[in-house]
């Protein structure tokens, strides 16, 4: 009955896609000839020409789709990925089709006709793709086309992916109960579901339950006894997925990927790689030109004063630790007398520090001292959103009392951050001001970089812990 259920809406989405491609061709050719941009100088081709072309591309699409795993069921999936595979597989596609038509010497397809049909067929193949998703959402928490499923551990893995699955009844996932190792678990209850039975009766379990779904969430010292659990099941067809519980020792970015076909579970990663490392140094560059020219004026005020007030240098160069722990000179105006650390040493400022210069004090207050760091990011020191870099003096006393503290590290050092913006900044806790920032590593994206620079304006310029 699953099979058939499942075979059903891979055939309901095929059809959709089908549809969506033909509609998004057609659309493209009418947007070339009858709405130019380019001005049509052979004349306008005849539709039916470009329409026999779908004879090649609705199959050429499926077998395409099919590679990319767009057909199969996705209810544990995001809506982010499927987006990127659509892209992936279209794009893939397109250039195959512009293949195959360039063999065709009849005829010259129109190259802005595929450009217009690739861009439409990805606008409009996701709008219906997430369209679709909601309304199986919206049918499987009506409790239609749902999966029965079993948890096998009672571990805290176990109960935290139960309480997910449980609150999120889109996914058209019913947990049954959990089967635990201990016999005297039988019974009880987590989470609102019963302890059905021990490991090595799953397979009497799988079907007077009916299950569909075995999802297996033991610790790592269970995992020997994998083996022993798939053959209990044996050939009964169901979808078993395993779920290792090494969250507890990925500490940044963990994730899966795969080489040559074999896993690789990442413990430890940066997100910047790829596209995510391009769009975040182009903003930087960019926002940081912008300004830079903005703020000009006020900077060559701000030099004259500080120049004025006191004697020394308008800027003020410290070594800071970056990415990957590269040491680098981070620029400031000089908010401090010439050799303040003389007879100090390394410390931080205080309220009432007397070493700070006539002007000093509302520079540090209203944090345009650190303005010469927008130099640091065009030179890529820095970034306009990452966690604050420290002096190496400091960082090897923290780093022996606050777990995880070099992580922050992974990420470029920034002018403002997560931390600063929720108020952990000049004289307070340190573990917090680590837990904010690595949660902005663990999350970061352009949107969330925007959010903590329009944030920046309202909370992390003037701070009463900055002096």
């Amino acid at each position: 009955m699953l099979k058939k259920h499942s075979k059903f809406f891979e055939t309901l989405v095929l059809l959709f896609d089908l549809v969506t491609l033909s509609c998004s061709w057609m659309l493209a050719y009418y947007l070339r000839f009858y709405f130019p941009v380019i001005p049509v100088s052979k004349g306008i081709p005849p539709f039916l020409t470009y329409l026999t072309l779908l004879v090649i591309m609705l199959p050429l699409w499926y077998i395409v789709f099919k590679a990319f795993g767009l057909y199969r069921p996705r209810r544990i999936s995001s809506k982010i990925a499927e987006v990127m595979d659509i892209a992936k597989g279209t794009t893939v596609a397109i250039l195959i089709l512009i293949s195959l038509t360039f063999f065709v010497r009849k005829y010259e397809f129109s190259r802005l006709t595929f450009l217009y049909f690739w861009i439409i067929c990805v606008v409009t193949l996701c709008i219906e793709r997430v369209c679709f998703r909601e309304l199986l959402r919206f049918i499987r928490k009506r409790g239609y086309n749902l999966r029965h499923a079993l948890i096998v551990g009672t571990s805290k893995l176990g109960v935290d992916v139960t309480d997910k699955i449980h609150h999120h009844p889109e996914l058209g996932i019913k947990i049954r109960g959990f089967l635990s190792d201990d016999k005297t678990e039988i019974g009880n209850e987590l989470e609102g579901f019963m302890v059905l039975d021990t490991c090595s009766n799953i397979r009497s379990v799988v079907i007077n339950q009916k299950i569909d779904m075995v999802l297996i969430t033991l610790p790592l010292s269970a995992h020997e006894r994998l083996k022993r659990i798939l053959e209990d099941i044996g050939d009964e067809m169901i979808s078993i997925m395993l779920i290792p519980d090494l969250i507890e020792l990925a500490t940044l970015r963990g994730g899966i990927g795969e080489f040559e076909g074999i896993p690789i579970i990442s413990l430890r990663d940066t997100p910047l790689y790829g596209w995510n490392l391009v769009f975040k140094r182009v903003a930087d560059v960019v926002m940081s030109i912008a300004l830079l020219l903005a703020v000009s004026p006020l900077m060559l005020i701000i030099s004259v004063l500080v120049k004025a007030t006191s004697k020394g240098p308008v800027f003020y160069s410290q070594e800071r630790m970056g990415l990957d722990g590269k040491i680098f000179s981070m620029l400031k105006f000089r908010t401090m007398e010439i050799q303040a650390e003389k007879q100090t040493g390394p410390v931080w400022t205080s309220k009432s520090d007397s070493r700070r210069t006539p002007i000093g004090a509302f520079l540090r207050k209203t944090s345009v001292d650190e303005l010469p760091q927008f130099f640091n990011v065009l030179k890529g020191d820095m970034s306009i959103v990452g966690p604050r870099p420290e002096r190496e003096f400091f960082i090897q006393q923290f780093r022996n009392k606050i777990p995880k503290y070099m992580l922050r590290h992974k990420m470029k050092a920034g002018i403002t951050g997560w931390a600063q913006i929720s108020g952990w900044r000049g004289n307070t806790s340190l573990e917090k001001r680590i837990e904010y920032d690595l949660y902005y590593i663990e999350n970061w994206s352009l949107r969330f970089d925007v959010e903590i620079m329009w944030l920046t304006i309202w909370r992390g310029l003037i701070n009463k812990h900055a002096y």
